[in-house]
């Protein structure tokens, strides 16, 4: 059944590249040229390391290095040297269990080949009893059970409180985090933020699985020096860094891209029996695992365990060395992604009732109830924000206080704007696109209020319609090979660096159908003058009120290569379609 009307995109395309750009750069296919130019890539040294997949990795130890990472490494190595135990406490999404099992794995194996029993545990906090980031309960609790050092990952930049008890309690507490930080930096013994003020690093954008890879390089590579008792290789570590840099929101670009790169070599030969058994539960065989593979396979079924159940089974996956018990843990997480879809769905569906129910016209979406599920409460945030084009924010009510996710537009800084509201906030840090926050109850309404003020004062112009980037027009009937692997040439795409979107006017449709789940997908075929094409939609299947066999539309798309029963071969990965004219 058809729930709503067609939604057509506003379409963006992008200017097309100067003539003298493409003459200049005329070894390349002029796809490739245009695509560059529209992520800001002209200069022939930036195409050059951007189009290099094999660029060597940067030495954190040279200069200029990341702010206080030299006293990160000192402490830790007394730490492993005095046998402290050490806690390294995680958050509970990809990024976050994988730099937990990162550093963990790191911090024992030179634990290890010193001789030592390895005094190193993973601490990852529970989404709904303790919400995001550092809380004095666990820090104390860590300290109870003889813990000296902490070290978070991807969390911990704007816990000035809870660092402030954490030394009060007697405990040494490291921070890397890649989130915004506040004014103010907690009081650690060292904060390695690269976003922090006087931090020299030249790339500002790292995931926080990327930061804790920097942390153990810089701790290998002198381990290495000074012990010659045998270590993992620091590669060894990129496949972690793979996982949590696509599933995060963090461009792919840079250091990112270069680490990205490393890491799906690292992930198509995979030797961890967590990561085996988990590709054969999805299906992927290794040869095969790229940025899109993690972001629709593998990273929502390790996020799965934190919105349903406890992330400490998506750790446990990446640490195990056992294939049976891997194999159990990655049957577990399959099932638990089923039920997070599941909940996504219902909760999507009641949230957008809710919103357009108090303000249809509103800049900005809130909504909130008691029975939302933390786990959720962030996916249906940003389908509502894809769906409508404006900052959406869910919020799952506790019994004293409430707690929220944010998916925003590119016009609108989420993190900012909860900046604003800092006073009626207990906790709250993200991204520009991204965020979340903890609030007294009492507070909720006038968060709310204020937040929908913010996004009103500077979205008011801006058209919120639903848009579409999209690269360059080209015509169907020169799509083939040569174009695929000219696009394929910008891989890894994700944030920052999206897979190209084309778009061809007048092609012709040959048939059109709605297949899958209750319909909501939308198969095509269409043709132009001299090519046939299969074309999906996915979530698509209103527009088949008006599509009709012979007509002409122009269609926005993704070219993709799609195997089937063993044999390959291209379709179109439809993002929006019109009627043509």
């Amino acid at each position: 059944m058809i729930a709503s009307p067609p939604q057509f995109k506003r379409w963006q395309i992008a200017p097309s590249a100067p003539k003298d750009l493409v003459t200049r750069f005329s070894n390349l296919p002029r796809l490739i040229v245009q695509m560059l130019y529209n992520r800001g890539i002209t200069d022939p040294n930036e195409i050059e390391r951007f189009l290099d997949l094999t660029p060597s990795i940067p030495n954190p130890l040279e200069p200029p290095k990341l702010k206080d990472l030299d006293i990160a490494v000192a402490r830790l190595r007394r730490a492993i040297q005095q046998r402290e135990p050490i806690a390294v406490y995680g958050d509970y999404d990809v990024d976050g269990v994988t730099a937990t099992a990162l550093l963990v794995e790191t911090l024992t194996s030179i634990s290890t080949a010193r001789g030592f029993h390895p005094e190193v545990r993973a601490y990852i906090p529970d989404r709904v009893d303790e919400g995001y980031g550092l809380n004095p309960q666990a820090l104390e609790k860590l300290r109870e059970e003889g813990v000296r050092v902490v070290v978070t990952v991807d969390c911990g930049v704007r816990s000035v409180e809870e660092v402030t008890y954490g030394n009060q309690i007697g405990l040494d507490i490291i921070i890397t985090d890649h989130h915004h930080t506040s004014d103010v930096i907690p009081p650690a013994v060292a904060c390695i933020n690269p976003k922090q003020p006087g931090c020299p690093y030249p790339f500002k954008d790292m995931s926080g699985v990327g930061l804790a890879f920097k942390l153990a390089q810089a701790m290998l590579i002198i381990e290495q020096r000074m012990n010659p008792a045998e270590l993992p290789e620091v590669d060894s570590l990129l496949d972690l860094v793979a996982l949590g840099t696509v599933a995060d929101l963090v461009p792919l670009l840079d250091e990112n891209r270069t680490l990205v790169v490393r890491g799906l070599a690292r992930l198509n030969k995979p030797t961890r029996p967590g990561l085996i058994a988990l590709m054969n539960v999805v299906g992927l065989k290794p040869g095969v695992i790229n940025a899109s593979t993690i972001g629709f396979g593998l990273g929502p079924r390790l996020n799965a365990a934190g919105r349903v159940e406890s992330a400490m089974t998506a750790y446990q996956l990446l640490s195990t060395q056992d294939e049976t018990e891997a194999a159990r843990l990655a049957l577990e997480l399959d099932e638990q992604n089923r039920e997070r879809q599941r909940l996504t769905r219902e909760t999507q569906e009641r949230a957008r009732e809710m919103a357009l129910t108090q303000n249809q016209d509103a800049c900005l979406l809130f909504a909130a109830a008691p029975d939302f599920r933390a786990g959720v409460v962030g996916l249906a945030a940003a389908r509502l924000s894809e769906e409508f084009y404006r900052p959406a924010i869910v919020v799952e009510q506790g019994e004293e206080e409430s707690r929220g996710s944010c998916r925003s537009i590119p016009e609108f800084h989420i993190t900012q704007a909860l900046d604003q509201c800092a006073d009626l906030l207990v906790r709250h840090g993200g991204h520009a696109a991204a965020a979340g926050f903890t609030v007294h109850n009492e507070n909720l309404r006038l968060l709310a209020d204020r937040l929908r003020a913010i996004a009103s004062q500077q979205l008011s112009h801006v058209d919120l319609s639903p848009s579409l980037a999209i690269d360059c027009e080209w015509p169907i009937d020169a799509l083939g090979q040569e174009a695929l692997q000219a696009l394929q040439r910008l891989e890894p795409c994700g944030y920052g660096n999206p897979t190209p979107v084309l778009c061809s006017r007048s092609v012709r449709v040959v048939d059109a159908r709605t297949v899958g789940k209750e319909g909501s997908h939308l198969k095509l075929n269409l043709s132009g003058e001299r090519s046939s094409w299969d074309a999906i939609a996915f979530r698509q299947s209103n527009h088949s009120q008006w599509l009709r066999p012979g007509m002409r539309i122009d269609v926005a798309y993704n070219l993709e290569e799609n195997e089937w029963n063993g044999a390959k071969h291209l379709q179109l990965n439809v993002r929006d379609l019109h009627p043509s004219g």
